[in-house]
């Protein structure tokens, strides 16, 4: 019979984890089943890398309370009707250890997200069914600029890991020229992320157009890069998801869970290692903390010397004068300043064109 409940140590706090029985993931032929507790655990196994990635951060919680399946599906603006769903403000009920950060989305509106300043709100939260941790590229003291620039490089169909391990390389080379130092993880499923620590003076706007101007240099430097907005255009490259840096979007933190078979975890690599990485799977729940354990946390030296975005707010500023300007935005965003219509190429008539700017403006 599976017990009610236990307490977990995290970081000198005790936090009650209910149905630690429960699981969560499934086995699978590389990696073993795993309970509730067994996240809580794992979470507090990486606590120094988990919280570098988190500490004074606005944080979404991507929360899977009745675990992962095949078939469950996560709740979407267009369909609540999923097991699992974005927690983008603080619970009602949670501790008072736990505390929050006022964000502003774009549409104006304002929210309270959980800003996790100790281990034992990132224990308390995977107790409450969280995966994934989304935290936003700011502190709380500043949320309006963004301290980190994040290039998410994501394979396209017809693509695999080893493509974005190898645009990866190519982004490594890009970031030295620029003077600028990129700390790489795996995304937890075939892409991978490179953070570079920014300073903090710039605006969601000013970042978003440096991640424009270094998908684009990627791009003329690498036949495989793309930084096509509409799927169509994409082809067989690697995506350069600008996006990914405008005001309200994330990226999974590093040691954050996937909600992929197997308990997959995005995980810290140095280049080096990257280079040589064939199955990013074998980063799981049960092989991050011994290797966590024995190299520590590989992202340690991300904090030591915040980069300037000038370089490429400078190569921004020479595609404007040969032309090129900003790129799209989501689809739920509101019409941008300076942003082209939002509507897909094969749509692309005089009529529609008129009609996306009308009910965008």
């Amino acid at each position: 019979m599976a017990s009610d409940a236990t307490e977990v140590d995290a970081g000198g706090r005790a936090v009650r984890v209910t149905s630690p029985d429960r699981v969560i993931y499934e086995a699978t032929p590389w990696s073993a089943q795993v309970t509730k507790l067994d996240v809580v655990r794992y979470y507090v196994a990486v606590g120094d890398g988990i919280m570098r990635a988190l500490r004074d951060r606005p944080t979404t919680l991507e929360r899977w309370p009745k675990g992962v399946r095949e078939g469950m599906t996560l709740s979407t603006r267009a369909d609540n009707r999923g097991d699992a769903f974005y927690q983008k403000r603080l619970p009602k009920g949670a501790p008072d250890f736990v505390e929050s950060a006022r964000i502003e989305f774009p549409s104006g509106r304002s929210a309270d997200e959980v800003c996790p300043t100790e281990l034992a709100t990132v224990a308390w939260a995977a107790q409450m069914g969280t995966l994934t941790f989304h935290p936003w590229p700011v502190r709380r003291d500043d949320t309006e600029h963004p301290d980190e620039l994040r290039l998410d490089l994501d394979p396209q169909p017809g693509t695999d890991f080893s493509d974005a391990v190898r645009v990866a390389g190519e982004a490594r080379a890009l970031l030295e020229e620029l003077g600028m130092v990129g700390f790489p993880k795996t995304s937890g499923n075939r892409g991978v992320h490179v953070y570079v620590r920014i300073e903090p003076r710039w605006s969601f706007t000013e970042v978003r157009h440096a991640a424009i101007a270094f998908g684009r240099a990627l791009e003329r430097r690498h036949e495989g890069v793309t930084t096509k907005w509409w799927k169509e255009e994409r082809g067989e490259r690697i995506f350069v998801d600008y996006n990914q840096n405008a005001r309200d979007r994330t990226i999974a933190s590093a040691y954050s869970l996937r909600p992929k078979p197997g308990a997959p975890v995005s995980t810290p690599v140095t280049w080096e290692e990257l280079a040589m990485l064939e199955d990013p799977r074998a980063f799981t729940l049960h092989t991050v903390p011994p290797r966590f354990a024995e190299l520590g946390d590989l992202h340690a030296a991300i904090d030591d010397a915040p980069c300037s975005l000038e370089p490429l707010l400078d190569l921004y500023a020479r595609d404007e004068e040969q032309g090129l300007g900003d790129m799209p935005y989501p689809p739920d965003y509101p019409k941008m300043p300076g942003e082209p219509p939002r509507v897909q190429p094969s749509r692309k008539n005089a009529a529609n064109w008129a009609d996306e700017g009308a009910a965008e403006g």
